[in-house]
């Protein structure tokens, strides 16, 4: 099974959160959760922060002695 990269699902993920967050049957919910939108675009900004992170090569130094 072919799977799309990660990070174009997290990037996606917040695209459609944001979605939902600006339709007018969301905003006529009277729907105060514990955990909100915010909350779930600042979970998904960490996931996509440590994807980047991990996916930078990491350089190792070795000592000349």
């Amino acid at each position: 099974m072919n799977l799309p990269d990660l990070l174009l699902l997290v990037e996606s993920a917040k695209y459609l959160i944001s979605q939902i967050e600006k339709h007018p049957g969301y905003q006529a919910l009277d729907y105060h959760p514990d955990l909100t939108i915010g909350d779930a675009r600042t979970a998904l900004s960490y996931l996509k922060c440590e994807l980047e992170d991990n996916q930078q090569p990491s350089i190792v130094f070795e000592s000349v002695d």
